[in-house]
């Protein structure tokens, strides 16, 4: 089976960047399966039903999200109803939406689950349990398992990979929307990344108009951040999928730069 997983998608510009470069994924890597994180995909903060949906006519299979989850309010109208897209699954119990739920497409299953970092964000309950029993539960009937760990710290994400080796087949960190360079196949045979990346305008600060948050940073006063709308970078990782282990046989990291490198 192969997996094409995208970054957190930042604001207009990043839905730019994944609609002018999808064709051109879908082309090379042929994948299966495709996964984006879309918890910044409106205006930075949040997901709306009508971008989920251009998403998905885009042909993205499923969606997953992180702390900025809750930022649009029109989240709570469609997260129940729409399966496909799902929330941390150890945010406390009663939270609308679903954390993990089945991708079926191309004739594949692809099980997804979303957690939620603890170190350096808001505490809720443990990624490791929590994470553990819902995959340890999938994997009755399913090989195939992604795990989005939507984390800061990177000693928290490595500590993921290494805790789900051999149990889920991929373990990629989203978050900090800065791609680490440590794509590897852990000895349990689960393709790991640190970090996935954005897809953003690579011009701001982490997507952001850069003057807002240098104002922040050196006065230490309250500033409203906006998407910037500069080139934009696409960041991702492909996986390849032994469907009778569940075991990885390949992880690529992706990265394209507007303007700067196109795909053949």
């Amino acid at each position: 089976m192969k997996v094409l997983f995208i970054g957190d998608i930042c604001g207009n510009t990043g839905r730019k960047a994944l609609r002018e470069m999808l064709p051109s994924l879908k082309d090379k890597y042929q994948p299966h399966i495709i996964i984006v994180n879309g918890e910044n995909a409106a205006a930075g903060r949040g997901i709306t039903s009508a971008i989920a949906n251009e998403f998905f006519n885009w042909g993205v299979h499923g969606i997953t999200m992180g702390n900025h989850t809750w930022d649009n309010k029109d989240i709570f109208e469609f997260i129940d109803d729409e399966p496909r897209l799902i929330r941390p699954a150890n945010f406390p119990p009663g939270t609308p939406g679903r954390g993990y739920t089945v991708i079926k497409a191309n004739g594949k299953q692809l099980a997804i689950v979303n957690l939620q970092g603890r170190t350096f964000l808001p505490a809720i309950d443990d990624p490791f349990r929590i994470g553990e029993e819902i995959v340890e539960e999938l994997r009755q009937k399913h090989k195939c398992i992604l795990v989005d760990f939507h984390a800061e710290a990177t000693s928290e994400k490595i500590a993921m990979g290494y805790f789900m080796d051999g149990l889920a087949s991929i373990v990629v960190g989203t978050h900090t929307h800065v791609q680490s360079n440590d794509e590897v196949i852990l000895p349990g045979g689960t393709a790991y990344l640190t970090d996935a990346g954005m897809v953003g305008s690579r011009e701001g600060i982490l997507g952001m108009e850069k003057d807002a948050v240098l104002y922040k940073f050196t006065t230490q006063l309250p500033a409203r951040f906006v998407v910037d709308e500069g080139k934009w970078m696409l960041h991702g990782l492909f996986a390849d999928l032994d469907e009778a282990t569940g075991k990885a046989t390949r992880v690529e990291k992706i990265r394209l730069r507007e303007g700067e490198w196109v795909m053949s």
